[in-house]
């Protein structure tokens, strides 16, 4: 049967797999990463504002005795105070991986995967946001770290979201679990269950 005239013919397999359709791969899956990053940015932001209300000018704060306690301080540098003398550059390149998860994410259906970005780009956006709105000033900001472990430099919750989030894309890539949830090794190797 022939398509009407002006009307494209889709010749596409309508796979779990399938991507290219719209803009977005899987809406859903998509809508799980955006609802992560929000709720995980809105974490973040709200923790440093009471952490820096509560806890400016007073002595650590002991919640698990000496293993976890809450400190106060501002890091012009990365995650775990790493790189504190390239503050401008370290925000620059915040600002790319912003574009690069946002880009990548819309071919996520894995729902693993989209836990695991939407992860790390609210741990990436948390910190950025204090860089473009803290002192002293855009692209400069010090970003809030309260929360103190024995031996170990202080974090913030956006610094757990990017490790948990790091975590989680490495679990998949080492299952051989692309974005769209099909399995790599699988899919290149269509006779892997017939071998002893």
């Amino acid at each position: 049967m022939q398509a009407a005239r002006g009307t494209p013919v889709d010749h596409r397999d309508d796979g779990p797999g399938r991507t290219g359709e719209g803009l977005l791969s899987h809406p859903r899956s998509w809508l799980l990463f955006a609802s992560v990053v929000v709720v995980m940015v809105a974490v973040d932001q709200v923790s440093k504002v009471l952490a820096v209300r509560e806890l400016a000018g007073q002595p650590d704060v002991e919640v698990v005795g000496e293993l976890l306690q809450l400190h106060l301080t501002y890091n012009p540098g990365a995650a775990f105070s790493l790189g504190t003398r390239f503050t401008v550059a370290i925000t620059c390149l915040a600002c790319a991986a912003t574009l690069v998860v946002l880009w990548t994410s819309r071919r996520v259906v894995s729902k693993v995967w989209a836990v695991g970005l939407g992860l790390l780009l609210a741990g990436i956006d948390g910190n950025l946001i204090d860089r473009m709105v803290r002192e002293p000033g855009p692209f400069r900001g010090h970003v809030v770290d309260f929360l103190m472990l024995p031996n170990w430099p202080v974090f913030n919750v956006a610094d757990i979201c990017i490790n948990v989030g790091v975590g989680l894309i490495l679990v998949q890539v080492l299952r051989g679990v692309s974005l769209d949830g099909t399995r790599v090794q699988a899919a290149e190797r269509p006779d892997v269950e017939g071998e002893s």
